[in-house]
Order: structure tokens, then C-alpha cells, then sequence
């Protein structure tokens, strides 16, 4: 009796065994679909380099990944991607998350169709609760606040933040970050991604002898930022910080003027956006830590020589 137990229970336990073998069957890489919708266009210089960490991912990987973006900051222009490639039915959708007002209905429509969606960059604050996985990315506030304490501690005590998208919640957590951190007033300068406009507006903000720091929310902004202050003589003489990585940049800290980079190291969020996904939809694993960092980091005129080479060939 006992042995007709056992054999009955050994029976049930391979039946079980073979059943789950089947539901739970990996699907093969080279049928497995990502899509990845970012706020920036591969265009962008900082976001160049994320589609860079993407194709990395595609390569190593042997998905298929498409990449798509709004030719400028255009949040229902991105809504719309989103929802155009949830009608597609890819196995995983990769997205940033710059506005959760304006992308949060697209964003859920994707979890309700059964969609595997993962937030990279933007959206730290607000993923979980729309349904999403995991963010690959840095905490923008935390990130800001560095740049305020760094400043702070090169002697600045009143700031401009140079915001090149306003409305973006993660450039205004960083702006929000640097005036606690500085401790003094800043004033934020809203401009666009036009490099004259926001050259222009630098240089008529500069006329303010009191602000003794700048930080620039993104090479779009930081660059011409940098030239603006060049062309009024306080390059090197005022403490100017920016987010990301550029060769420009890089160079200009090595010449003195330009005092630190943050670097969220824009490549990863990329690359592990899509390896976290794939591995997700093939094995059903995921991170233990529900924010995957890839930053901040601060590169000073010490260090940049180091990652001029990497940033030129769009790795950082």
C-alpha cells in the first residue's frame, strides 16, 4: 500500500514537473521582440549614445530591437509611439518616462495588453506605480543635489540652472536638487535645444555678476552654455557644472573650464534596458533592486582625459 502511494505521488510529481516544463519553456532569442521609446532622438549627442548601449544589447543579445523616438521633445508625439508599438505586440517595451501625466495612459494601456515594459533614464519616481517593472537610470533629485554640493564646496554660493526642458521631470528634479544642494538662490533658465537661443540667453543671464555657478541640465544645454561663457570672459573663473558626457565638454574640464560632468553613464541605461527585458521575457528574471543605477558619477578636470577617448567613440 505504502509502495502504490509513493508510486502515485512519483507519478503526480512528473506529471507536474512535465506540465510546468512546457507552460514555462523558454522562448528562443531570435523570436523574442523589444521595442524601445525614448523622449531623444538618436540624433541627439547624449541620446546617440544610449542607442549605442541598445544595439550593444541587440548584438549580444540576437533579439530584434527597434528604436524609436519624437524628432524633438514632444511628449503626445511619444504617447502616440508608444501606442503605435503597443498595437505592434512586442514581448517588451523599453520606455523613458519624462512627463507621467502625458505618457501614464499609453504607459498603462501596455501593462494591461500583457507587455513587459521597463522605464530607463527618466521616471525613477513615478514607474512603480504605473505598472512598470524596473527603471535603469539615476535619481535625478540625489543626482542635482551632488552638483549643488560639489558647487558649494568650490566656494559658489547663488546659481543658474540652464534648463533646456522645462516640464521634463527629470531636469526639473535636477535643477530642484542643485538649488538644495548649492543652499543659495538659483534661478532656473528655461531655454531650448536651439544653440544660439540658449547661448543668447546664458550670456543676457550673466550680466547677473552675483551667480557664481552654472549648471547645465544636458550637453544640449551644457555646450553652448560653455560658449556663452567663454565669449564673456568667465569661463574658468565660474564654477560650471553639467550633466552627461560630450568630447566638447570632456575638453573643456580639461582646460580648466569646466568644473565637473555628472555622468549617469547613458550607454548602460540603454544596454541593460534591453538585457533586462530579454531576460525577462526568456527566463522571467528580474534585479533584485527595483532601480537598476547607472549613476551619478562626477568626472572633474583630474579625471576627463580618461574618457575622452570612450566618450568620442559613443560609449560614454
Amino acid at each position: 500500500m505504502l509502495a502504490r502511494s509513493l508510486f502515485i505521488t512519483l507519478a503526480l510529481l512528473v506529471a507536474t514537473a512535465l506540465t510546468f516544463g512546457v507552460a514555462q519553456e523558454a522562448p528562443a532569442r531570435d523570436d523574442i521582440r523589444v521595442i524601445v521609446v525614448t523622449h531623444g532622438s538618436a540624433a541627439d549627442p547624449f541620446w546617440s549614445v544610449v542607442k549605442n548601449g541598445v544595439d550593444q544589447a541587440q548584438l549580444d543579445t540576437g533579439v530584434a530591437v527597434e528604436y524609436r523616438a519624437p524628432d524633438t521633445f514632444d511628449m503626445p508625439q511619444m504617447a502616440q509611439l508608444i501606442n503605435a508599438a503597443i498595437a505592434s505586440a512586442p514581448d517588451a517595451l523599453v520606455i523613458s518616462i519624462p512627463d507621467s501625466v502625458a505618457l501614464g495612459e499609453a504607459i498603462e494601456a501596455a501593462v494591461a495588453a500583457g507587455i513587459a515594459v521597463f522605464s530607463i533614464n527618466s521616471g525613477s519616481d513615478v514607474f512603480q506605480e504605473l505598472g512598470v517593472l524596473r527603471h535603469v537610470g539615476q535619481t535625478e533629485y540625489e543626482a542635482g543635489l551632488g552638483g549643488g554640493q560639489e558647487a558649494q564646496r568650490l566656494g559658489a554660493t547663488s546659481g543658474l540652472c540652464v534648463n533646456h526642458e522645462v516640464g521634463n521631470v527629470a531636469l526639473d528634479l535636477r535643477c530642484e536638487g542643485f538649488a538644495d544642494g548649492l543652499g543659495g538662490p538659483v534661478e532656473v533658465l528655461a531655454v531650448g535645444t536651439d544653440p544660439i537661443e540658449v547661448r543668447n540667453a546664458v550670456i543676457a543671464a550673466m550680466r547677473d555678476e552675483s551667480i557664481d555657478a552654472v549648471l547645465a541640465t544636458g550637453p544640449v544645454g551644457g555646450i553652448p552654455t560653455l560658449d556663452a561663457l567663454r565669449e564673456v570672459g568667465r569661463a574658468g573663473d565660474i564654477v560650471f557644472g553639467t550633466f552627461d558626457l560630450a568630447p566638447d565638454l570632456l575638453q573643456g574640464a580639461v582646460e580648466g573650464d569646466v568644473s565637473f560632468l555628472i555622468d549617469q553613464q547613458q550607454w548602460l541605461q540603454g544596454y541593460l534596458g534591453v538585457i533586462t527585458a530579454v531576460n525577462y521575457v526568456q527566463y522571467g528574471m528580474l534585479p533584485g533592486n527595483e532601480i537598476i543605477l547607472t549613476g551619478p558619477g562626477f568626472v572633474t578636470p583630474e579625471t576627463a582625459a580618461q574618457v575622452i577617448a570612450l566618450s568620442a567613440r559613443g560609449i560614454r
